[in-house]
């Protein structure tokens, strides 16, 4: 079935799924096929719709470290809770404060008295800074390739001398790379997330069927763009090959934005960077270039975290992040961390894994 035949309106159609759903069926191996996402939103729509339940018993779909809140590791967290407690102003987007660092959250400091606002972008952070020239700013960049365009953006508009950025990017090409490394967990494909896929194209992802035989389809975030991935990825499986494929044509190009990529390249450097829970992986962070280090919160504030710890006592947050496990084999699902109690980074962000099973009331595998 052809997803770039439909008509964008019908992308909820629940006939035409269930139509995918049973082509997919038709065509899935008698053996036992794990799909990997790396995306919140897909883990969304896929829990929301019930997608799940349309799939054949062998065809299972796993979600990667695709929460950029989630894979933050506290140390990070830790350097923006250093700041707020010396009197900085921390901004950052909403989700970011209520995730655990080490011991407490921004949350917490902001309780505790600390100046830390929600914004929606670093803009509305710098014309915090540009009205309160007496008071320090930062702002805590986070997230994947959807997001450090718009750090780029601000890093050249000259901001004031009393603001910086506290960068913690991430690139999700290498996350993938890592995930396979782990000899344990079973992956036959992966499903690209489409946002990411947008700014990037789909040259990065080119690595995967060339040099794992991994059979790679961006797709978009319909409950129909996630079927037609998923039937494409069931296809390559039937045929035996490992393809690069690009189910959401109708946003994502081969080159992607050029235009953010230049402004990406022209800022950032790309660095080994940690990944909470999982470690370090090379090549997998952005960092600010030395001719904007006047920019940089980690310089500028000489910040050094000693001693930080990821994943907290009865969390099994870095498990759920690769796929390992579903959240209702945490022993502190729903019992110990909760939506309006989180333990562990997955049960923080509308993105993270554990916290869409929860508010769905998923209880059970």
């Amino acid at each position: 079935m052809a997803a770039n035949n439909v008509d964008p309106q019908n992308f909820r159609d629940p006939e035409l799924a269930k139509k995918v759903a049973e082509h997919i069926k038709k065509n899935a191996p008698k053996y036992k096929t794990k799909f990997c996402h790396v995306c919140g939103t897909h883990e969304w729509t896929i829990t929301h719709f019930g997608l799940r339940s349309l799939l054949p018993e062998t065809v299972e779909v796993i979600a990667g470290p695709g929460c950029p809140v989630c894979i933050l590791p506290a140390a990070e967290i830790d350097e923006s809770i250093e700041l707020a407690k010396k009197g900085v102003t921390v901004t950052t987007f909403g989700d970011l404060i209520r995730v655990p660092g080490s011991k407490t959250s921004l949350q917490q400091a902001k309780a505790e008295g600390a100046d830390v606002r929600i914004v929606y972008s670093p803009r509305d952070a710098i014309e915090m800074a540009k009205k309160n020239p007496d008071k320090e700013f930062v702002f805590f960049a986070v997230g994947f390739e959807t997001t450090s365009p718009t750090t780029a953006v601000e890093v050249l508009s000259n901001p004031p001398e009393n603001f910086s950025f506290l960068v913690s990017h991430r690139l999700i090409p290498p996350a993938m790379e890592l995930l396979l490394g782990i000899g344990d967990l079973q992956i036959d494909g992966f499903i690209a997330a489409g946002h990411v896929a947008t700014i990037t194209g789909l040259k990065p992802y080119e690595g995967f069927p060339k040099s794992y035989n991994m059979p790679t389809v961006a797709a978009g975030f319909e409950p129909l763009d996630v079927l037609f991935a998923l039937d494409m990825l069931v296809q390559q499986v039937k045929e035996g090959v490992a393809r690069l494929e690009n189910e959401y044509k109708r946003v994502v190009t081969w080159d992607g934005n050029l235009k953010a990529q230049r402004l990406v390249e022209q800022v950032f450097d790309v660095a080994d960077g940690n990944w909470r829970g999982l470690g370090r992986l090379p090549m997998s962070a952005l960092a600010l270039k030395e001719e904007y280090s006047a920019f940089d919160a980690r310089k500028k504030y000489d910040l050094h975290i000693e001693d930080s710890r990821d994943i907290l006592r009865g969390c099994l947050c870095h498990l759920v992040m690769i796929g390992k496990i579903k959240p209702p084999e945490c022993p502190s699902y729903l019992t110990k961390c909760s939506p309006e109690a989180p333990k562990g980074a997955c049960m923080v962000s509308n993105e993270g894994t554990c916290r869409i099973w929860a508010k769905h009331r998923v209880s059970k595998l």
